[in-house]
């Protein structure tokens, strides 16, 4: 059997306000690299790159401000608005998000790296090439919690947000590992430790 040349591919994902990112920064403080989806996101639609002269064409030079960078919060308003409209941006960003993350998972030589995909249970049929999936996972309360907390909402705002989004049996289903996150953050230490150490055995690249 001939060795395996590329990194195992981890795919982390949870629903809005899970604790995604708190777990990322401790899997990068162990010296794990994260390729995170919302970053493609932006990558693919900088000044330049076909992604944003496809939007143009899509949607008009409107879409641009001063400097020549997509106006997000007007595009936020409009596609959220329109749901013809979100789909036209969707089939724009997301083949080029998935073809990024492919790229840098594939360039990886360290025994494992981490993709942070949000909306991974929603898009898995094009994921299928990734190793494992970490969910992290949260109530739906607590959620809905931090949301009103974090981002200044009123609570019917953040259950539309959670509504429109894969649901927590969804996410479950598609998990090879899950990390519970309701409560204080410093619990997810010794989470993290402890899946890297699996997560490291489980690689022939050590």
């Amino acid at each position: 059997m001939s060795q395996r040349q590329h990194a195992m591919v981890v795919a982390l994902t949870g629903g809005v306000a899970a604790g995604k990112t708190a777990v990322t920064r401790r899997f990068e403080a162990l010296g794990v690299h994260v390729h995170d989806a919302d970053v493609a996101a932006r990558e693919v639609i900088e000044p330049g790159t076909s992604g944003l002269a496809e939007v143009v064409a899509a949607f008009g030079a409107a879409v641009l401000d001063d400097s020549g960078r997509l106006d997000r919060a007007a595009m936020r308003q409009r596609v959220f608005a329109d749901p013809a409209a979100r789909r036209t941006l969707e089939a724009i960003i997301h083949p080029r998000v998935r073809q990024w993350l492919h790229e840098r998972a594939r360039a990886e030589r360290g025994p494992y790296c981490l993709l942070a995909i949000p909306l991974l249970a929603e898009n898995i049929e094009h994921y299928r090439w990734v190793d494992r999936v970490l969910l992290i996972d949260a109530p739906e309360p607590v959620q809905i919690e931090r949301l009103v907390a974090r981002d200044g909402i009123d609570e019917t705002l953040a259950r539309r947000m959670l509504a429109h989004q894969a649901n927590r049996a969804e996410r479950l289903a598609l998990a090879d590992d899950v990390i519970e996150n309701s409560g204080d953050e410093a619990a997810l230490d010794a989470a993290v430790a402890e899946l890297h150490r699996r997560y490291l055995t489980l690689t022939p690249n050590r």
